[in-house]
């Protein structure tokens, strides 16, 4: 069932409005997971997600127990314009939260997600790459809230988690303003901007079926699930263009490599030159990869996560 989460006035008597689908099984207060996409409005990979999500809960609401809170479009405007942002603003939505009821009204907006989420037993917080690079499937966790979360990762049936090092500029997103009011929250990133990878979606949708079990929220056999690589047990390297030009990869998304392993090169249209061939500095796996193949020098062009075999 359709729910209003937050309404705030916009110009010509319209308004934004945020909201969320919620599906709710026998004893719907006892527990609730919530999922959460759209902050970007050009990471589309969670809008499949949602729909086919619901679809699939509704087949099964006679297993559930409890309630999903799904939602779906937290930035709607960025996501109707195509525009990553918050459109008129130049604002990054997933740098204001907790937000405020006092002040902006994306501030206003993002106070009002927060209360409504808040409490929730997990929450799943999906992004997608941007239009530059593709992500296999992976949870990213905050190493202060590792501890906690990892353990609520594996679940998720995703081929990688993240454990990085805490950043400001984290303390500003909707995952750790929720995990520091005592909400676990987990941030998937798979994907790549612009485009919806069904095979991720339901990748994900697996392990969302099988979060909800192991949290006694959905009767029957727990799903099959992938065993993740944790990147505690290695280090990640960066490959940065030192030339500008075209990247031509010649790897796969989610290959595994080897030390001195070329990884592509970087061509010059003009005169047919090579201007940089790139070589993998670790053994280890391939788990991002530039999608857009234009680059400048300093642009990114691979992660692969170093000290992981075939």
């Amino acid at each position: 069932m359709a729910e209003t989460v937050v309404k705030a006035p916009l110009p010509v008597g319209e308004a934004l409005t945020i909201q969320k689908n919620r599906i709710t099984g026998r004893d719907a207060k006892s527990r609730r997971l919530a999922v959460v996409t759209g902050t970007h409005g050009d990471e589309l990979e969670g809008q499949y997600v949602a729909w086919q999500l619901a679809r699939v809960l509704e087949e099964k609401k006679n297993l559930l127990k409890g309630t999903v809170d799904i939602y779906p479009a937290l930035n709607p405007l960025g996501i109707s314009t195509i525009y990553r942002g918050l459109p008129g603003f130049d604002l990054d939505m997933n740098r204001i939260f907790p937000g405020s009821r006092n002040e902006t009204m994306y501030e206003y907006i993002a106070d009002g997600i927060i209360r409504d989420i808040k409490g929730a037993d997990l929450c799943i917080d999906i992004h997608a790459s941007n239009i530059f690079l593709r992500e296999i499937p992976q949870v990213r966790v905050n190493e202060k809230t590792a501890e906690v979360l990892v353990p609520l990762a594996k679940l998720l049936n995703m081929d990688y988690i993240w454990v990085h090092s805490a950043a400001t500029v984290l303390e500003s997103t909707l995952a750790y303003s929720l995990n520091m009011l005592g909400t676990r929250t987990l941030v998937v990133e798979m994907g790549v901007g612009m485009r919806i990878t069904r095979s991720y979606g339901d990748q994900l949708i697996t392990g969302i079926l099988s979060a909800l079990f192991h949290l006694g929220m959905l009767d029957g056999e727990a799903p099959e699930i992938k065993r993740p690589v944790v990147s505690t047990d290695g280090s990640v390297a960066f490959i940065n263009a030192n030339a500008s030009g075209f990247f031509m990869p010649n790897v796969s998304h989610g290959e595994y490599v080897k030390q001195g392993q070329s990884l592509g090169f970087i061509g010059d249209a003009l005169n047919g030159a090579v201007k940089e061939e790139l070589y993998s500095p670790v053994d280890g796996m391939v788990f991002t990869l530039r999608e857009y193949p234009v680059v400048n020098e300093g642009s990114l062009i691979a992660r692969i996560l170093g000290g992981v075999g075939l």
